[in-house]
This record gives C-alpha cells, sequence and structure tokens, in this order.
C-alpha cells in the first residue's frame, strides 16, 4: 500500500539549505551515496558474525551504472538492506543517524568501520538530483520497499518487488548537472574518493556489457609495513600520486593506541631549489577520502611532502568536510610530527650514508619544519648537517667539538661557491673551517638557529668578516687612503678600516653580516634597504690598493669606485643605480685599453 508523508524535519526551509549548503563540493555527493553503501555492508558482516543472520555467499560490493538516456545515475549495495520503518526513521527523519543507532545497539560487539551519519549523506543526492528513488530490501523478512522523493519535503512509500538483500539508490540528475552521468567523470570521482573503500566499487554503463573495479580494498597503507616491499611503496607513490619520479624515502604510520592511525607519508624529490612545492597529504577515514591537506590534523611543514593519512579517530561533522575542534586532533598531529622525526633520527644513526644522500632533496623541509614547528625541532637539531669546505658533512658537534662552549662562536659560511671561490681558497689554505649555506631557506634558517642558541652560535658570511688567521700582521690605518675612498663613494655613514691579509685578492671587504641580511631580506620582498651604514675593510696586501695614492685624483676616484662596486658585488644584489655605475666604468676601461 503506497503511503505519502512530509520529510521530518525541524523547519521547512531545511531542504534547499541541505541542498544547496550542506557540502562544499556537488562532487562529494558520490562519495557519501557510495560509503553509505559501505556502511550497510559492514553492518551486514557485523550481524553475521555475531550470528544474528547467515552470509550468501556472494561477493559484497557496491555497484555504479549510469544511463544517459534515462538520465540516472544508480548506486547499489547488497548490504543489510532497510525495512519500511527503517526507511522512515533514517531517511524520513533527517537528523536521526542510522548509524549512531547501529552502533548503540551493537557497541559491546563493536561498530568498527561505520562511517556514519547516513540521512544526511544520502541527501547530498539532491545537489545534483532533480529526483531520488530508493528500492532496498532488509535482511530481515520483511517487504522490499520503494521510496521517492523530489526533494521538496514531500515523499512516498511503497511496497516493491526487490528481491535481493541490501538498496539501490536511483539519482534523477538535473538537466544542468548532465556532467554527472559522463562515464570518465564518474570514474575519476570514484578514483578520487573511493580508491581505497573496503568493498569492491564497480563502474558499469549500460550496453557495455563490463565491470570494472576501481579501487584497492586493501590499501598498502593499511598493511603491516613487515609486509611491504620497496617496490610495493613505490609503485602505491606512482599509483596515488602520478608521480614518476622516486621518492627518496617514507614513514609508514601503523599504529592502534592510543588512537587508531595508519598511512604513508612519502619525502619526493626536490624538482627546484629555489622554492619549496606544496605536496599533497591525502586524509581518509575508515578508507573514505576526506580532504587534502587538512591543517588541523597535518602540520603545516608536513604539507610538503606527499602522503595518505586514514584515521578513523578524527571527529568529523555530519558532512565529513570539515573536522570539529577536539584535543585527540592535536595528539593525532603531533603524532604524525613525531613518527616522522624519529625516521630522520634512525636513518641518521643507522645509515647516515643514506642520510647525507638525500640531504640536497630533505634539507629545506627539514630547515622549514624547524622554523615552524618546535617539537620538531627539539627533536632533529642534532641531525641537521651541512656540507664542509671539503665536501664532507657535520653537524655542529662535529664542526665545533665536544667541549663546552662558554661563550658564542662565530660559524663562518659560503652562500655561492662560484662567486664566493676565492675567498673559500684563503679559508681553506688558512685551515679555517667553514660551511657551505647555499639555499634560499638559509638565511632565515641561520637567523633562527641563533635566536635559538643566543649563548653559542653566530653565523658570518665568509666574505664578510676577517678571521685572525686570515691575516698578516696587523694592517696600519692609512688617514689619507680612507679619505680617498670616502670621497670617492659618497657615502657619510661608511666606515674605512685596514687590515694586512695572507692573500692579495680580494682588494675590499665589505664585513657587516647583519646589515646584509637585512639587505637580502628587504630584497626578497620587493624593498629597498636604503642607505644603511656599512663597514669596509681595506687589504693593504693588494697591489691595487698599493698603487691608488700615486694616482692623480680622477684616477683615484675612479679606482675607489671600481673595487667598492666588486666589494658590492660578492656583498649583495647591486641597487639599479650601483649597477648602472659598474657597467659603466667597465665600459670605460675598456674604451681606455682600445685606445
Amino acid at each position: 500500500m503506497k503511503r505519502e508523508g512530509n520529510i521530518k524535519i525541524s523547519s521547512e526551509n531545511m531542504m534547499p539549505i541541505i541542498k544547496k549548503w550542506l557540502y562544499s563540493d556537488k562532487d562529494i555527493f558520490l562519495r557519501e551515496i557510495v560509503a553509505n553503501g559501505i556502511d550497510a555492508i559492514t553492518k551486514f558482516k557485523k550481524l553475521a558474525a555475531m550470528g544474528e543472520t547467515q552470509e550468501d555467499g556472494n561477493e559484497y560490493c557496491v555497484k555504479i551504472s549510469a544511463d544517459k538516456k534515462a538520465k540516472t545515475l544508480t548506486v547499489e549495495d547488497n548490504g543489510i538492506g532497510m525495512t519500511a520503518e527503517e526507511v522512515e526513521n533514517y531517511i524520513t527523519q533527517i537528523a536521526f543517524s542510522g548509524a549512531s543507532d547501529f552502533l548503540a545497539k551493537y557497541e559491546k560487539a563493536g561498530g568498527d568501520g561505520i562511517i556514519g551519519h547516513f540521512g544526511l549523506g544520502f541527501y547530498s543526492a539532491y545537489m545534483v538530483s532533480e529526483k531520488v528513488e530508493i528500492f532496498t530490501k532488509s535482511y530481515k523478512d520483511e517487504p522490499a520497499v520503494h521510496w521517492e522523493s523530489d526533494g521538496n519535503a514531500t515523499y512516498s512509500i511503497e511496497d516493491c518487488d526487490k528481491k535481493e538483500r541490501g538498496t539501490k539508490i536511483v539519482m534523477h540528475i538535473s538537466a544542468e548537472e548532465k556532467e554527472f552521468l559522463d562515464e570518465n567523470n564518474i570514474k575519476n570521482l570514484v578514483k578520487k574518493y573511493c580508491s581505497f573503500m573496503p568493498y569492491n566499487v564497480y563502474v558499469s554503463y549500460k550496453g557495455d556489457g563490463k565491470d570494472e573495479p576501481l579501487n584497492s580494498v586493501l590499501p598498502l597503507y593499511a598493511k603491516n609495513p613487515k609486509d611491504c616491499t620497496d617496490e610495493d611503496y613505490k609503485k602505491f607513490y606512482r599509483d596515488t600520486f602520478m608521480d614518476f619520479n622516486e621518492p627518496i624515502f617514507w614513514v609508514h604510520l601503523n599504529m592502534d593506541y592510543p588512537f587508531n592511525l595508519k598511512g604513508i607519508l612519502y619525502f619526493p624529490k626536490v624538482r627546484n631549489k629555489v622554492e619549496l612545492e606544496r605536496g599533497k597529504v591525502k586524509l581518509y577515514c575508515n578508507q573514505v577520502f576526506i580532504a587534502d591537506n587538512i591543517k588541523e590534523v597535518i602540520p603545516e611543514f608536513l604539507m610538503l611532502l606527499n602522503g595518505v593519512i586514514d584515521c578513523p579517530d578524527i571527529p568529523l561533522n555530519v558532512s565529513r568536510s570539515f573536522l570539529q575542534n577536539d584535543r585527540e586532533v592535536q595528539k593525532i598531529s603531533k603524532h604524525i610530527t613525531k613518527k616522522v622525526a624519529d625516521k630522520l633520527t634512525a636513518l641518521f644513526k643507522n645509515d647516515r650514508e643514506k642520510y647525507e644522500a638525500c640531504w640536497e632533496d630533505t634539507s629545506n623541509f627539514i630547515k622549514f619544519g624547524c622554523i615552524k614547528d618546535e617539537e620538531f625541532y627539539k627533536k632533529v637539531e642534532d641531525i641537521i648537517i651541512y656540507k664542509d669546505l671539503d665536501g664532507k658533512f657535520v653537524n655542529f658537534k662535529e664542526l665545533l667539538g665536544e667541549e663546552e662552549i662558554k661563550e658564542p662562536k662565530t660559524v663562518y659560511y659560503a652562500s655561492d661557491e662560484l662567486q664566493q671561490a676565492q675567498y673559500i681558497k684563503m679559508f681553506k689554505d688558512a685551515g679555517l673551517k667553514a660551511i657551505m649555506c647555499d639555499t634560499f631557506i638559509d638565511p632565515h634558517f641561520l637567523s633562527f638557529i641563533e635566536y635559538k642558541t643566543p649563548d653559542k652560535l653566530k653565523f658570518t658570511r665568509i666574505d664578510s668578516g676577517v678571521d685572525g688567521a686570515l691575516k698578516d700582521g696587523e694592517g696600519a690605518e692609512d688617514t689619507v687612503l680612507s679619505e680617498i675612498f670616502k670621497n670617492a663613494i659618497g657615502k657619510d655613514n661608511l666606515t674605512v678600516k685596514f687590515e694586512k691579509l695572507k692573500s692579495n685578492v680580494p682588494a675590499i671587504i665589505i664585513t657587516d653580516e647583519y646589515m646584509r641580511r637585512y639587505t637580502e631580506m628587504g630584497q626578497m620582498y620587493g624593498m629597498s634597504s636604503g642607505d644603511l651604514a656599512q663597514t669596509m675593510i681595506v687589504n693593504t696586501a693588494s697591489p691595487v690598493i698599493g698603487k691608488i695614492k700615486e694616482l692623480d685624483e680622477e684616477k683615484q676616484k675612479f679606482v675607489a669606485n671600481y673595487v667598492y662596486s666588486l666589494a658590492l658585488l660578492s656583498f649583495k644584489k647591486l641597487e639599479a643605480d650601483e649597477l648602472d655605475k659598474f657597467v659603466s666604468s667597465n665600459l670605460e676601461l675598456l674604451e681606455n685599453f682600445i685606445k
């Protein structure tokens, strides 16, 4: 007997809100409908395991089919099914959750794998449908049921002749949403949202005579790490992220206490040393895709990685689109950070050679993580390594020695092996130590380390200071030469000092490390550094410097400006007027040479 009624919602205006605003993306409807089918199968298997029903030996699965002519998209499962009373409860009473009711009834037996919120998930179908029908038959010995509604807060329900247990959802797709009848679109959505659902999901099209499972019911991340080979990990990476560059290594997360968490995080090869590329960490709940890069679960610096995380314990809202605020989420985030740090530390201690081989690809990520996450920094500070001038990797303990540091030690570094080649040679010849810091993040990271260790370390670029071992005695002050430089350069805030170095090049060194960093930071963000104070060391061992006072005033000015420009080139990127002046000087030299 056919019955009609009103869908029980708290307000007659609720349905348009559900249809339009419950989900941020329309295509999520397919995830919700398929996930409900997966839930129904999980429920039936639980009941069978408890002895309340018997399995029939058929494959548990969800089938999706589309009929462009009829403009219908159908999703069918062979799960628990529903009686007429259950349809009334779980479909017409939107606020009532079938999964919650099921869990409450069978909580002692365990309700793992129930995704939840059936009613609201079902109504996502109306985002793309003008009418939805349900054909369902319960595992109980009760008549099958046909339910139908056009989404305008009214419905009809009656018996039907469905023979097989389970539920079939028939969505009559709206004309403006016809893209959801396209075979490729449907398959892409299944791959996006249902790739790892625990029962096979098939897609078939009317007349093609073939079914195709599009998901992996036991994804690699759900397996025990002991059962996974390197090739398994690489294949899963290629298939999941469509990246055919092999990852350098990975972290397999697998824990059951104090919360359930499984996943794999991959460290991808760095394609461009100039910038950090955002990765993609996919979040799943019971093998149902939720979203990419959810910041509440995935710490910001880990979003540079690629990975998959499945956590049934994350507290989702009814649409599964957003996380609810919860302490457990913070615990999960901290645990993921800890596992990544533990993996890096273990690699450093157990396979230093591999760790060093991976450093070029991981260093920016690790440094960024230290800046962004205090706990991560504490765990990895001793495994941060640097390449010294001989190409050997060292950490700070190895560089500075194990003795107690009673006052800040200066650590010299080079940022450009070619541009600073003469300084590197000077340091090597003098037996001095220095490290290479040549990535875009290093200026930020060195400042960060200085902030964290104010009593231990300070950094000076190799061309921004003069160590005692580089000197060949004391350089005598020369007031005449000092005035020549000041007048030629025309900077009131220029301090000129004199040192005799063991090498006769360079002629001039500009030594203010912090002013140089400030200048670089300003240029990075498109700001002018202005006319900042400078300290300039004149190398009295340079033949050029020794000849300046013998020149006439015009040539003195020319040479002073020229060697100053050479020093600036090494010190910082030239401003437009400085570069123009330097180019003009070079042209003048050429003109004089060819006369």
